[in-house]
């Protein structure tokens, strides 16, 4: 049930427990430390949710808290399991299990099988298009391709939800879901149970049965479930508002009566529950487990304050909806440029004006893999694929061909495994590496033309990319780079290419970029058409806030006003930006729109060097936490431009900081002290105790 870590991959000396939490902001501090017990993480995005569980692991490690063998940790990608790998063994930890729920249950259940079964472990089966089709002809239903994959995420939801075919229906209303594919419940649950029996006389399982078989195993053989309580002792679960029951099911079993867990998530990211996820067990996890340290992460290193802005205001204007357990994201970056708001008359005007912009954007210097277009619904891609081929832009388009099935990259790890053999151990790898794929077309500077032998050339040019990037972090030679290789392919972990990204909303969850282009952001695409309960509705306003907190620096929201050219314009901005969208005609949108303008003064004022940015985010921070503190809105402590008047002036004492507007004699009473330690660069501890 042990891990080795590859002898050609060791990894550097263990960090000392002083330097690795000297790292770390005092949110990300609190996480570290707390190694016993149970923890609960309440992480916004880009607040460095990833650091802080990957330097808790090392701490842990450092400190003899944790053997690392007895670690597992759990993410709901293969990516970000081997992100998180990746960064343990920059950190000198190797042996740590970071894994998704299926692969660890998988090594589990293949381990045991014989024990439990006898024999090996039966197929899986990679699709289950072929059964579904198969079940439905059985019950003389028919199915198109489209009707099979609505048919066949149904399945997926009752399984993941821990529904049979017989509790389906009850289910199933309960949850208010349709059916599927046109077929009432009642058919639906016919087809769950044929479905079964086609797997069954195939002799093959799915993906969510390795799951399923692996639960029944831990909780019918209290010896093997014993065995790996054994072994694992100590549990970090990522992205925990995503959790189905039935993942939750298993957790609980590796768990068995012990609380040593540490769980990180965001309510606001909740974008699956369609598939069964639920942020229940995330906002319940206090009563679950009694006694469980909270700590919250809202420092956000990745976007700049505009971008943030929006983010926030996306979700305050949720109002009831939105959940206590949710943050407010506290900017730490420089001002950006503000974000862009654009309307098209049709779609094919809006996917030229956005390649117009983003070949301006390359010209100024961006990397093409640093830009992202990110729309609701998959068929709105195709118009952005021409638009940016007819500009001459690269592009890739997420969830297409996966990177590591690709003829030239499957050739050139053959080469490179070869090359492995009878490589002069005084050559450095990124070398190495450029002398091999030249032989397959790499050169230094990419082709002129375009098509599959840019694309060709795009692929080399990544692996050369990421050997530079294994030398640079860890020394790494040819043999490593090919265990490398061998790892990200079994784990679809593809490196970065060079050329600007299509996604949905929902496969850009977890990545992030310089720029990014959210188009569609309309009323029948943002909200979706389909969404008509309130619930569905609110998790399109978290959609839009995934993808607004995808950006780093650039952000411009756009949509057309007409599907097609010279239809009628009847599309309006989505409701989401209602009082946000400039010039909008919302009622109340002249009080908001004072509201901004004063924002944009306070921006300018920081970009023009007027006010001190540091001594901003400082006082900015500091209100944030006195506001959880107090549970009063921040605009109470201080309003923003009295933050921006204080950053500016920066007064030594009370006296000047009384001139400044917005400060009376009731704020200099309760808050004079905190405020003139922050711009004389201190910290005011006494602040949230005294604070009033």
């Amino acid at each position: 049930m042990s891990e080795k870590s590859s002898a050609t991959r060791a990894p550097s000396a263990p960090a000392e427990p002083a330097r690795l939490l000297a790292a770390l902001d005092d949110d990300q501090r609190a996480v570290a430390e707390h190694l016993s017990g149970p923890l609960c993480v309440l992480a916004g995005a880009g607040t460095g949710k990833t650091r802080a569980i990957t330097y808790r692991i090392a701490h842990g490690v450092a400190t003899g808290a944790f053997a690392p063998t007895n670690v597992l940790a759990v993410t709901f990608t293969a990516r970000a399991a081997a992100e998180m790998r990746t960064r343990l063994r920059d950190l000198g930890v190797g042996g740590v299990q970071a894994r998704t729920f299926h692969a660890a249950a998988l090594r589990q259940l293949s381990y045991f099988w014989p024990q439990v079964v006898g024999g090996g472990l039966p197929r899986i089966a990679e699709h289950k298009a072929s059964l579904v089709a198969e079940a439905s002809g059985r019950l003389g239903l028919g199915a198109d391709r489209l009707a099979i994959r609505d048919l066949a995420a149904e399945i997926e939801w009752a399984k993941v939800s821990l529904v049979t075919p017989d509790d389906y229906v009850r289910a199933a209303a309960d949850a208010g879901r349709p059916g599927a594919a046109g077929h009432d419940l009642t058919t639906v649950a016919r087809l769950l149970s044929v479905y079964e029996d086609a797997k069954t006389e195939r002799g093959v399982i799915d993906f969510e049965d390795v799951l399923l078989l692996t639960v029944g195993v831990l909780a019918e053989r209290e010896d093997i479930a014993r065995t790996v309580r054994q072994q694992y002792r100590h549990f970090v679960v990522d992205e925990y508002q995503d959790v189905s029951p039935l993942q939750q099911r298993l957790l609980a079993l590796w768990l068995g009566e012990r609380h040593d867990l540490c769980v990180v998530g965001d309510v606001s990211q909740t974008i699956y529950s369609f598939t069964g996820a639920s942020p229940r067990h995330l906002t319940e996890f206090g009563r679950t487990h009694p006694g469980a340290r909270v700590v919250r992460l809202v420092r956000d290193y990745r976007s700049t304050p505009q971008v943030v802005q929006l983010a926030n205001d996306v979700l305050a204007r949720a109002g009831r909806a939105r959940s206590d357990a949710a943050v407010t994201l506290v900017a730490q970056r420089p001002n950006g440029p503000g974000v862009a708001f654009e309307a098209f008359d049709d779609d094919e005007d809006e996917a030229r004006g956005v390649a117009a912009r983003i070949g301006d954007l390359i010209r100024r210097g961006v990397a093409a893999r640093e830009i992202a277009i990110l729309y609701r619904t998959n068929a709105q891609g195709e118009a952005f694929e021409q638009a940016l081929a007819s500009a001459g832009i690269g592009y890739l388009v997420r969830g297409g061909e996966r990177f590591f099935a690709r003829r030239e990259v499957r050739e050139a790890i053959a080469l490179l495994r070869g090359a492995a053999r009878a490589v002069d151990p005084d050559d450095e790898l990124p070398q190495i590496v450029r002398d091999v794929l030249a032989g397959s077309g790499w050169e230094a500077q990419p082709p002129a033309a375009r098509g599959a032998v840019r694309e060709r050339w795009e692929s080399l040019d990544a692996l050369v990319k990421l050997a530079d990037d294994l030398f640079a972090q860890r020394g790494a030679g040819l043999e490593a780079f090919v265990t490398e290789l061998l790892e990200r392919a079994a784990e679809q972990h593809a490196p970065a290419l060079d050329g600007v990204t299509l996604a949905s909303l929902h496969a850009a969850k977890g990545l992030e970029w310089d720029a990014v282009f959210l188009a569609g952001v309309c009323e029948g695409l943002l909200p979706i058409s389909f969404a008509e309960t309130p619930e569905a509705v609110d998790e399109e306003r978290r959609l839009l806030y995934v993808g607004v907190t995808r950006a780093r620096e650039h952000l411009v929201l756009s949509y057309a006003r007409s599907r097609t050219p010279g239809g009628r314009a009847s599309r309006k901005a989505s409701r989401f930006l209602d009082g946000i969208w400039p010039g909008d005609g919302v009622r109340g949108v002249p009080e908001r729109a004072r509201r901004r303008a004063r924002a944009q003064a306070n921006a300018d004022a920081l970009a023009t060097g007027e006010a001190d940015p540091e001594v901003f985010a400082a006082l900015t921070a500091w209100r944030a936490d006195l506001a959880r503190a107090t549970s009063k809105p921040a605009y109470t402590i201080l309003h923003d431009t009295t933050l921006v008047a204080i950053a500016t002036a920066k007064p030594r004492t009370l006296r000047q900081l009384a001139l400044l507007r917005g400060v009376g004699a009731a704020k200099i009473e309760a808050h004079g002290g905190a405020v003139l330690a922050i711009v004389a660069g201190e910290r005011p501890r006494e602040a949230l105790d005294g604070g009033a």
